[in-house]
């Protein structure tokens, strides 16, 4: 597979990251942990027939077992501290601190052998987070709460570091998301059985909106990801990724739930003047 396949696949793992928003307002009343563990296992069951059709589940006992408490660390962690920040304090600013993990793969990703971090990246991620910040501030920052701030910059970071990290995993089969997703699912329950109380979609649209979230955005979105961090452009995948965003809040306007506004043309000019940059620099390359 060549690098820059690698990278097309790895972005659509942001353009199905765009319907996260929508797709989660239409699955409420579920608890988001609840939530959580529904989509894994169906992103897991996805993952299961994904393996059995290519190199067969055989391939997966080959896996390190630290391989595999890394993948559940990353995606169970990630998913955990964010939807505790949300629930400590669910503020503009809150959203903003979580989405600073795609300027920290552009700089991490410098560290990485055969990587080489470039001024470009690192402005054009600079100026992508701009453009995020306007989206996410535009109802004004009020009631940040400083431990949610500080769950949000662990999520940052966690996710951010799971997907960096799996750079050294190259030789690892992406089928390994598989056990990932079903370990996450079966955490989430635990989670959900000990803090929430259970409510189920009480529509056809609402259980519609369940299912399409784990085939997307909490199921295949986890595969398309790890092929792109593993063999793509990391930099590149880095500032494109504030992308989602973006076309969330598009989406959004589209769907109704939100307006249109000024700040939504300035910030699609400055991420998409983020990612052009980004972009440049890694063709230099």
């Amino acid at each position: 597979m060549t690098r820059t396949r690698a990278t097309v696949i790895g972005f659509t793992a942001v353009l199905m990251w765009a319907l996260l928003a929508l797709l989660t307002i239409g699955s409420a009343p579920m608890p988001p942990f609840l939530l959580s563990a529904v989509c894994f296992a169906i992103g897991g069951a996805i993952g299961l027939i994904w393996t059995v059709r290519g190199p067969g589940l055989v391939s997966l006992l080959h896996v390190p077992l630290k391989v595999y408490v890394f993948g559940t660390l990353g995606l169970f962690g990630y998913h955990a501290l964010y939807f505790t920040a949300f629930r400590i304090g669910p503020s503009a600013a809150t959203g903003l601190i979580a989405y600073l993990w795609p300027l920290f793969i552009v700089l991490m990703s410098g560290v990485l052998p055969g990587e080489q971090l470039r001024i470009g990246h690192v402005v054009g991620a600079l100026i992508a987070l701009a453009g995020a910040a306007i989206l996410v501030l535009g109802e004004g920052v009020g009631g940040a709460n400083a431990t949610a701030l500080g769950l949000a910059f662990l999520c940052a970071l966690t996710w951010a570091g799971y997907s960096v990290l799996s750079r050294h995993l190259g030789a690892v089969p992406s089928e390994t998301v598989t056990v990932y997703c079903i370990a996450t699912a079966v955490l989430s329950l635990v989670a959900h059985l000990t803090w929430e109380q259970t409510e189920w979609p009480a529509t056809a649209v609402g259980w519609a909106a369940v299912l399409a979230l784990g085939i997307g955005p909490v199921g295949v979105a986890f595969f398309t990801w790890d092929i792109g961090m593993k063999r793509g452009d990391i930099q590149l995948l880095g500032v494109a990724s504030y992308a989602a965003p973006l076309l969330s809040t598009i989406i959004l306007v589209i769907a109704g739930i939100s307006p249109a506004t000024s700040g939504l043309a300035f910030a699609t000019a400055l991420i998409t003047a983020g990612a052009a940059l980004a972009a440049r620099a890694s063709a230099a390359r």
